[in-house]
């Protein structure tokens, strides 16, 4: 069967008042929802603590998003530990 390759998609789109123009696989919309996502993290970050600068702003943004990732893995990880665990018992 032949592998088939998605397509990459360019889109331009306006983070802390900068734009980027983004390359990926994803659709569109999808690209556009996660910078808008981004965004509102850095402003809301922003106006908590307006003396910042914006390498500041991002670097924080960035740990604040990778706290919430690392919950949702720690999560999800429980939630498949407690299936399988599940699973076992009714097979035992």
């Amino acid at each position: 069967m032949a592998e088939v390759k998605n397509k990459v998609t360019k889109v331009s789109v306006e983070i802390f008042n900068e734009d980027y123009t983004v390359r990926g696989e994803e659709n569109p919309e999808y690209i556009e929802m996660l910078a808008s996502y981004v965004d509102r993290r850095m402003k809301m970050i922003s106006q908590r603590n307006p003396n910042l600068t914006t390498t500041k702003v991002a670097v924080l943004t960035s740990l604040n998003l990778a706290d919430e990732l690392n919950k949702l893995q720690e999560d999800y990880d429980e939630l498949v530990k407690a299936l399988d665990a599940e699973k076992r018992n009714r097979m035992g």
